[in-house]
């Protein structure tokens, strides 16, 4: 049983969701695998920069304890060549409309972290009648950028990099918010993350670069959570507290002893905050 345990950590396998159904949609223009787990109200998970919907099974399956919980591969996540289109941050948001419409969810719970935090609020301000609760993690109003991000996207666009060099460990340990030894968990992460061709993680990098939505917040108008990690390097103060005041009904939660990356490295914290709001409708 020991050997088992070793193998399951040592492969990932512990850290991926749990049961669940998983499938394809074909979606105007892509086909997207999607995976389902859960039962109750839907809610729909839109996972961050890189590493797809696999790099969140630990909350997915928490949340699977309450919610029918949805989530779906971005556009370019399993084909780089979808980058020959040049989808904007419009195409992903259509991309959502979309997945929603066909797996009939009428206004459904919507949760995104980081990178899937800005497609949901972008969605929520462009179709507010399209969901009923919204909760994000890792984002504020706009982009600022400052040194951190202009080294990532410096790198990410001009250097080819292994899924393990000092770099890459350097950097993950500044998303998590504090050093951490390597184990299997972070291999795991490195890993996953690293799944995501590092193309589609520079082009989705762009596209926060534009990401600005200071001007629309007043749209939203379902009840949201706003959760920041207390170590988050990536969110401002300043953008965070702009989002919290531009939604008429924004709740914030600041995430003890979490980096960026809180929605992975503290699945349970999450998801009990996301658990209760979603509740207490």
């Amino acid at each position: 049983m020991q050997a088992t345990a070793n193998w399951l950590s040592s492969n990932g396998a512990t850290f991926r969701p749990t049961g669940g159904a998983c499938g394809y949609a074909q979606l105007t223009n892509y086909t997207a695998e999607y995976c389902e787990w859960g039962d109750g109200p839907p809610l729909v998970l839109i996972p961050g920069l890189a590493g797809g919907f696999r790099l969140m099974g630990q909350l997915g399956s928490l949340l699977g304890r309450h919610f029918r919980v949805i989530s779906f591969q971005s556009r370019g996540e399993d084909n780089c060549f979808d980058l020959r289109t040049g989808f904007s941050l419009d195409d992903l948001v259509d991309d959502l409309a979309e997945f929603v419409s066909w797996r009939h969810l009428e206004s459904p719970a919507i949760l995104g972290a980081s990178f899937g935090a800005v497609i949901a609020l972008e969605y929520a301000a462009r179709f507010p009648m399209g969901l009923h609760r919204l909760a994000v993690q890792g984002v504020g109003s706009r982009y600022q950028a400052g040194l951190i991000h202009r080294v990532a996207g410096t790198v990410l666009s001009r250097f080819p990099l292994p899924a393990d060099n000092a770099f890459v460990n350097q950097f993950f340990n500044l998303l998590f918010g504090a050093p951490r030894k390597r184990d299997a968990f972070f291999d795991f992460v490195t890993r996953q993350c690293w799944q995501t061709d590092q193309s589609v993680m520079a082009h989705r990098f762009h596209l926060v670069e534009s990401f600005n939505l200071d001007a629309k917040l007043h749209r939203i108008r379902v009840p949201a959570l706003i959760m920041n990690g207390q170590r988050d390097v990536l969110v401002s103060e300043e953008t965070m507290l702009a989002l919290c005041e531009g939604i008429t009904e924004a709740q914030l939660v600041r995430l003890p002893g979490c980096g960026h990356m809180a929605s992975v490295t503290h699945p349970q914290l999450v998801a009990e905050h996301v658990r209760k709001f979603f509740q207490a409708a």
